[in-house]
Order: C-alpha cells, then sequence, then structure tokens
C-alpha cells in the first residue's frame, strides 16, 4: 500500500490535471507510442511556438481527472501511451497542431484518441474538420483584410481625384456627355417632320 506521501503527491497531480481539463478551452489525448525522440522533440516544439500545453499523462491518473472534469466519455479511449495536448487561448490549436503532426508521420504510430471543446466531447469527424482551419491569428487577419478592402478602395479613389485637382474622372464626363447628346436628336426630329405635312 503506498504511503501518504505518495497518495498526497498522486492527488496533487490529480487535482491539477483537473483544473488543466477545467480551464482548457480545447484539448486531444494522444497516442504517442513509437515516436522517435527527435520527432517527440520537433511535435513538443510546434506545439510551444502555438502556445499548446502538453505532457504525457498516466491514464489512471487522468482518468481520475476526466471524471471529475465531467469528461468521464474519455475513459475508454484511455489504454497504451497517453499525452494530452491543451489550449485555453487558441480553441483549435492543439487540434491542427497534433493533426498535421500525425498527418506529417503518415502512420499510427502516433494519432489522436479522443479530443473535447468547451467541456464537451467532440467527434473524431469534427477533429478533422477543425484541424484544416487556419490559426486563430491568421483568421484576424482575413476579417481585418476583408474590413480594410473598401475602406482602401475610397482611399485609392479619392487620391486619384486629389491628383487631376477635383476634375470627375474620365468616365464620368463620358457618361454626362453621352444624355446630352442623346437629347438632341430627340429636339431635332420634330423640326423635320413639319415640312413633310405640307
Amino acid at each position: 500500500m503506498p504511503n501518504a506521501k505518495v497518495l498526497s503527491e498522486k492527488e496533487a497531480i490529480v487535482a491539477g490535471l483537473v483544473e488543466t481539463l477545467k480551464n482548457s478551452t480545447c484539448g486531444v489525448l494522444v497516442n504517442y507510442e513509437g515516436i522517435t525522440v527527435a520527432e517527440d522533440t520537433d511535435l513538443r516544439n510546434q506545439l510551444r511556438k502555438e502556445g499548446v500545453n502538453y505532457s504525457v499523462v498516466k491514464n489512471t491518473m487522468v482518468r481520475r481527472a476526466l471524471d471529475d472534469a465531467g469528461l468521464s466519455e474519455l475513459d475508454d479511449v484511455l489504454h497504451g501511451t497517453t499525452s494530452l495536448a491543451t489550449s485555453n487561448e487558441d480553441p483549435i490549436a492543439p487540434i491542427r497542431v497534433v493533426y498535421k503532426f500525425a498527418k506529417t508521420l503518415g502512420d499510427d504510430r502516433f494519432h489522436i484518441k479522443a479530443g473535447f471543446m468547451d467541456g464537451k466531447v467532440i467527434p473524431m469527424e469534427d477533429i478533422a474538420a477543425l484541424a484544416e482551419l487556419p490559426s486563430k491569428e491568421v483568421l484576424l487577419s482575413q476579417l481585418l483584410g476583408m474590413l480594410l478592402a473598401p475602406l482602401t478602395s475610397l482611399a485609392i479613389v479619392t487620391k486619384a481625384i486629389a491628383e487631376k485637382g477635383g476634375e470627375a474622372a474620365p468616365a464620368a464626363a463620358a457618361e454626362e456627355a453621352a444624355p446630352a447628346e442623346e437629347a438632341a436628336p430627340a429636339a431635332e426630329a420634330p423640326a423635320e417632320e413639319t415640312p413633310a405635312a405640307e
């Protein structure tokens, strides 16, 4: 039977895992069996750059933590090697990085076992779909680009008008001249009809 110190340490680890799970916007449980030290180092560097927490966990401890965090549905995947990748910033970073890393390896040595988002288990097909989304920074820059596009166009037109000394653009001048030309023949038509009536 383990002594009180060991039990206390295990309880502290479980409590830490519960806190991590509850504070995470997203997370994945991963089977890392068979990857090399170099591959593991590469993965950890990628995850660190994206602000993702990653650690190897014991199945018995993470099971207790999942149960306490209300994610007991994930208990079934806790066999073999298990690591946990979580984020409390970018809601899809753990999924995106781990999924793409597994894809580059191209075999079953390393794969996502299950995932959760906002305290709910998400199906594997949703994990695959979320993995293809760009990062939060890319999405924000795309949104900003879309919002700025009309302002940029307005600035270009305004600058062009200012450079011409406030003159109307040639296309606008041509449009104004065209209706005047069309109106002139219409005014002349009755005059031509008068001699024919005599």
